[in-house]
């Protein structure tokens, strides 16, 4: 296998403020093609950065620009007999609004515990604990 067959993807696990209470909302995707809540994410572009892809992908799917953080651990599976390597960062939405399109027809902003309940992939609610250490440290 070579460097080559490996595809490469990045994302954000996206939080903001709620504007009721002040709480934390961590923002999940629902891909209607898979069925499942994700982290918003997607494959990069031949020769893109990893962190300008991640930014990329968050406003194609969700409709919001974001503040990217600190890195958060890459994640590596097997899809399609494949290997993939998703680079996340932590990121707060800044501004935007979301609209349905071919890859995402939902969004949710939810409390951590409700986005671990929510998110369908173990490495998704390992993510939300990764963004709650960083986010933790920063205060």
């Amino acid at each position: 296998m070579t460097d080559t067959d490996i595809v490469r993807a990045a994302g954000c696990v996206l939080w903001r403020t709620s504007p009721v209470d002040d709480s934390l909302e961590i923002c999940l995707v629902h891909r209607p093609k898979y069925d499942d809540w994700s982290h918003p994410k997607g494959k990069l572009k031949r020769g893109e950065d990893p962190l300008a892809g991640a930014l990329r992908e968050v406003e194609e799917e969700t409709g919001h620009t974001c503040t990217p953080g600190p890195r958060l651990p890459s994640v590596s599976y097997f899809t399609g007999g494949r290997p993939k390597v998703v680079h996340y960062w932590a990121a707060e939405a800044t501004s935007g609004r979301f609209t349905p399109n071919r890859e995402v027809d939902r969004v949710l902003w939810l409390s951590p515990s409700a986005a671990r309940s929510r998110a369908t992939q173990p490495r998704d609610r390992t993510l939300i604990d990764e963004l709650l250490g960083v986010l933790g440290s920063l205060r």
